[in-house]
């Protein structure tokens, strides 16, 4: 058939399939729910012609309000699909393209699928220099679409359009391989968009695609199962791979039946129920006094599906030197950090296997009753910490907040990014069961909050999602809340206004300086500015208003916004681990000059 380059793109994403689990067994669904598009001369006339031709119902578009955002409620989409569906995105040449670089950047770190589309220069270089291209005086083959190449795991652009007959089948293995899994980024060479040649059909036939879980090596499994019976203080770690193998439910079932203790990364917060047998929270920097204690004494730690970044680690200070690590995960690149011992394989396959060869075997007495003490001990400081009433006339901190979401929606999904709100939310909000935690802290990128939880809303429409965002973080993005009200998504935002980054502040105290260019004086209309997106808006007096707020019904079809000021100097350390930042050698704080060490 003749097609056009963009007519033969949309078709082939239209026709790819994948299998989700649901409660009536695995559904065939197409693996694209859709694609976010801001149109301009780059890709208007070919791509947006092609998909205003489309399916809706096998390929939607979905019009956004900045290309960062629209990149970030794909990112949401995806992890809220444990990776088994992602969505496109497509821009023109020029700013358009590169606004998405941050979000490609945090897919990457978060080793989450996402298809970019940019528009790219002219191949045939007729027009030369075409409008909002980079000139590259060394290199004519550069454009600005190769900042994509850092934090793309795969980068093609397409000069051709013959080339997306092998571009397109290598860019579903990546977005579906569990090991490689990541960000794709096509270039597409505007003129080429509208060029017509002659496509196989069989080129466009329906296609089931596969997650892979491998096996690990059965000696590598072997010394895994030999080191934890042979350990008087196991670990468990568990990661974002927990989560993405769906094996949180088995993993719960092995520490409940062995004693084996469970800590939880950012991304694998949730992989055990928070009351659940052997669930010691947070790890970390913005970990659990449970979990970190367990961490200092552990003689085998088992990192299940993390790459054991340095809040996880402590800096690499949290694990006591002569601990034995094992490091299960699909990636390669994973699986030797730290000096561990690999043990290459789908985290879901490595559980099953472990449950299977240490059947009848518990840890040691002694190490379940400590366990079991810390834990317990934990969970009593989180109610004590949540339920701290908030002095009359303070304003309250990021704690008593949190902890008015969850007395109100006990069993909300969770959507947060940067600052001061992860580390909280990590350490104090019991998560029900996997799923419903979706912070995003690999990249720790402020303005996806928003947007993420827009995708996250898309993806699980039956969810109660609630965003947590601070007002630095709404400041920096906050274009996605107009998206949301034009399609009729509905969710929560509790914006915390601190006046400023509250975060950084703090940071700054503590490591010798004075607060300097992080807060702000005046007010902002908080609520005007989310009315005049669309969004129902609200100002909360205290806690107490807001817990009600939250109580209320919301609106089903557009966001809810509720404001609540807070306390920039507030913040409660409890349980966390040593982080290595850079502190300067002197102070000048003193107004005599920089003091010597």
């Amino acid at each position: 058939m003749r097609l056009t380059a963009a007519r033969a793109l949309v078709r082939w994403l239209a026709a790819q399939d994948v299998l989700v689990p649901g409660a009536e067994g695995d559904a065939r669904v197409p693996f694209f729910g859709g694609v976010w598009a801001i149109f301009g001369h780059g890709n208007v006339a070919a791509l947006g012609q092609a998909l205003a031709a489309a399916d809706p119902a096998r390929l939607p578009t979905y019009r956004a309000h900045s290309e960062q955002g629209m990149a970030h409620a794909a990112i949401g989409y995806a992890r809220a699909h444990a990776r088994r569906r992602a969505m496109a995105c497509t821009t023109s040449i020029g700013p358009g393209a590169t606004n998405m670089v941050t979000a490609a950047a945090l897919a990457h770190a978060n080793r989450l699928p996402v298809l970019f589309l940019p528009g790219d220069v002219f191949a045939s270089r007729r027009p030369d220099p075409v409008l909002q291209q980079i000139e590259h005086f060394a290199d004519a083959t550069v454009s600005a679409n190769d900042c994509f190449r850092p934090v793309s795991r795969l980068f093609d652009r397409i000069t051709r359009p013959e080339q997306l007959l092998d571009a397109l089948p290598r860019a579903m293995a990546v977005l579906t391989d569990p090991a490689a899994c990541g960000p794709v980024t096509l270039a597409l060479c505007q003129d080429v968009q509208a060029e017509v040649i002659t496509w196989p059909e069989a080129f466009f036939a329906p296609r089931l695609w596969s997650i892979r879980r491998p096996a690990p090596d059965a000696d590598e499994l072997a010394a895994l199962v030999d080191a934890l019976r042979q350990a008087e203080r196991p670990l468990v770690i568990a990661g974002g791979g927990v989560f993405y193998a769906g094996a949180g439910p088995a993993l719960a079932a092995l520490a409940a039946a062995s004693g084996l203790p469970v800590a939880e990364t950012q991304a694998g917060k949730g992989a055990l129920p928070a009351d659940a047998p052997g669930a010691l929270g947070a790890i970390g920097v913005t970990g659990s006094a449970a979990a970190n204690q367990a961490a200092r004494v552990a003689d085998v730690i088992v990192g299940l599906g993390t790459r054991l970044q340095d809040f996880t680690t402590g800096s690499r200070r949290l694990f006591a030197a002569d601990a034995r690590l094992f490091q299960v995960n699909l990636a390669l690149h994973d699986v030797a950090k730290h000096g561990a011992q690999p043990v290459l394989g789908d985290a879901g396959v490595v559980v099953a296997a472990l449950a299977q060869a240490l059947r009848g075997w518990t840890v040691p007495p002694g190490w379940a009753k400590a366990t079991t003490g810390w834990a317990r001990d934990w969970h009593g400081t989180v109610r004590a910490a949540l339920d701290c009433p908030v002095p009359n006339g303070d304003l309250p901190d990021d704690v008593a907040v949190i902890g008015a979401v969850q007395r109100a929606r006990p069993h909300a999904t969770i959507v947060g990014a940067a600052g001061g709100l992860p580390g909280d939310l990590h350490r104090f909000w019991p998560c029900p069961a996997p799923g419903h935690y979706h912070v995003e802290y690999g990249y720790s990128c402020m303005g996806y909050e928003l947007a993420g939880g827009m995708g996250v809303a898309l993806a699980r429409p039956e969810a109660d999602v609630v965003v947590m965002v601070g007002d630095g973080s709404y400041l920096m993005l906050n274009a996605e809340l107009a998206s949301a009200v034009a399609l009729g998504v509905g969710f929560t935002v509790v914006l915390v206004d601190n006046r400023g980054f509250g975060c950084i502040h703090r940071l700054q105290g503590r490591t010798g300086n004075a607060s300097f260019a992080t807060l702000r004086g005046g007010g902002i209309d908080f609520v005007a500015h989310a009315r005049a997106l669309g969004a129902e808006a609200h100002k909360m007096a205290d806690v107490a208003a807001l817990e009600a707020a939250l109580r209320a019904p919301r609106a089903p079809d557009r966001p809810t916004v509720l404001v609540i000021e807070t306390d920039p100097d507030g913040g409660r350390d409890l349980g966390g681990a040593w982080w290595d930042v850079p502190v300067p050698e002197g102070s000048a704080n003193d107004g005599e000059g920089m003091e010597q060490p």
